[in-house]
């Protein structure tokens, strides 16, 4: 048997990984969409590196679009296999992909214009909203914890990740030459303690593990505490400068976060007054589909449950729905929070908003998790006084900020603790993928001396005989 690496491998996007067995069988591992690689972004989509109408089943780990976003490419592309997850991740990823496909056709559509000014030729969305609704036909929802049967050669096993809601770490029994295998794929891994979701499950033993490594040379507790950094933000922005604080989050996870975070800072007295605007309709339904899961939350939040019915929700938050509501607070003079997506500022309603913003030094753009270095939020970061923005420059003249330990992946001492279930001395080989290289050798470095001496760090379309 063969496992291939055609995306999430030596960066944090894309994730894709392949696995041929003698018999001709292929097993998708994801079907992510490649964020933020600059020039080559469109490349990278384009090009899966396998013939999709080969691939046998797909076995999806989590919603976020670097995990699902080609799934609709894919199926286009002749998949005609089945697509197995966890019921909330298949909640998730329905809304997700329906929003990926309506923002591609609107991008296309403003880009289209600017070609058609320039004498160009128009271009065309990687998919449409029927090729994503098609799409969505080909899940089938399984429970945590429950082995269950693909075909007479290949089993699955679904363990929380405690990554997002429905976030799996998936663990493959596969049957060849008469002897099984086994074969983990983290998906992402989450945080322990985290605010709202489980900690990550324990896993069988496994003879191959595929584990993501984004913030394997990182460790949470040495930046800034998030909660007291955030509120921070908003008084320096909204009320010593009397600007507009813009918080580019991702709609599953990230947003709640913050949501849950500025709820308990409200009860306790710590939030300023000021107006927070949630301007994604993928936010709104993200949240819903959160609310409609309770089964994934930790004892913490159950907790915080009986004293507040909607952890989401309290007085001053206003979500926004319709287009004109979005372009209506591009007018709006008075200090404000503006929550909206995508989390990289790659994408949506959010670029619009930085867009209108980003000429005033009264305003602040805060980012609050990973973004890929090539991607608008990741030359933010790093300092850009610059940046094109749909072909047009923009001088940075809004502070830029950070909240760095906000992260739903767990760092270097929380992916140990993952793997503290196995015994290393049977791991045959433990694959470092969805991170950046340099930070994956670090993290191998740290992992040789937990014991796993046969560690790899493929590269793109590589492909490894187990």
């Amino acid at each position: 048997m063969k496992i291939a690496f055609h995306g999430a491998a030596r960066t944090v996007t894309g994730s894709k990984h392949l696995i041929t067995l003698k018999n001709g069988k292929k097993i998708l591992l994801d079907c992510g969409m490649f964020q933020g690689m600059g020039k080559e972004t469109d490349e990278l989509n384009e090009n899966f590196g396998f013939d999709a109408s080969q691939v046998t089943h797909m076995i999806l780990s989590h919603a976020h679009i670097d995990h699902t976003g080609l799934i609709p490419l894919l199926i286009q592309r002749g998949f005609k296999g089945s697509i197995y997850c966890t019921p909330a991740t298949l909640d998730l990823t329905e809304v997700l992909l329906l929003d990926s496909a309506k923002i591609q056709e609107d991008d296309v559509k403003y880009i289209n214009k600017r070609r058609h000014r320039e004498g160009q030729p128009p271009i065309s969305p990687l998919y449409t909203v029927s090729d994503a609704e098609k799409s969505v036909k080909a899940f089938k929802p399984v429970n945590y914890k429950t082995w269950f049967t693909v075909d007479d050669d290949v089993e699955v096993l679904f363990t929380d990740a405690g990554h997002i809601i429905g976030s799996a770490a998936v663990h493959l029994r596969i049957k060849e030459d008469g002897k099984t295998t086994q074969i983990t794929f983290s998906g992402d891994i989450g945080r322990y303690n985290d605010d709202i979701l489980r900690s990550p499950d324990v896993f069988p033993q496994s003879d191959y593990i595929l584990m993501e490594s984004t913030y394997g040379s990182s460790l949470h507790a040495e930046a800034a505490p998030a909660e007291p950094l955030l509120l921070q933000h908003i008084r320096h922005t909204c009320i010593e400068k009397k600007g507009k604080l813009i918080i580019p989050a991702f709609s599953v996870g990230r947003t709640q976060e913050i949501l849950y975070t500025l709820n308990r800072a409200q009860i306790e007295g710590r939030l300023p007054k000021v107006d927070i605007f949630v301007d994604s309709p993928l936010s709104m339904e993200a949240t819903e589909i959160v609310r409609s899961h309770p089964e994934v939350f930790n004892k913490k939040l159950a907790k915080f449950l009986k004293t507040d019915e909607d952890p989401f929700d309290f007085p001053g938050l206003h979500f926004i729905e319709t287009v004109d509501e979005s372009k209506q607070l591009n007018f709006r003079k008075d200090p404000c929070v503006i929550i909206s997506a995508s989390g990289m500022a790659e994408a949506g309603r959010v670029k619009h908003h930085i867009v209108n913003n980003i000429n005033d030094p009264k305003n602040t753009i805060l980012l609050v998790g990973y973004c890929e270095p090539q991607s608008l939020g990741g030359r933010l970061m790093r300092g850009a006084k610059e940046v094109s923005i749909y072909g047009t420059y923009y001088e940075v003249k809004a502070e830029v900020g950070s909240v760095r330990s906000m992260s739903a992946h767990g760092d270097y001492e929380d992916l140990g603790h993952w793997l503290a279930c196995q015994d290393a001395h049977k791991v045959k080989k433990l694959f470092l993928v969805h991170g950046e290289y340099e930070v994956q050798l670090i993290l191998s470095d740290w992992l040789k001396k937990k014991g796993f001496m046969d560690i790899e760090i493929p590269e793109r379309h590589s492909e490894v005989e187990l």
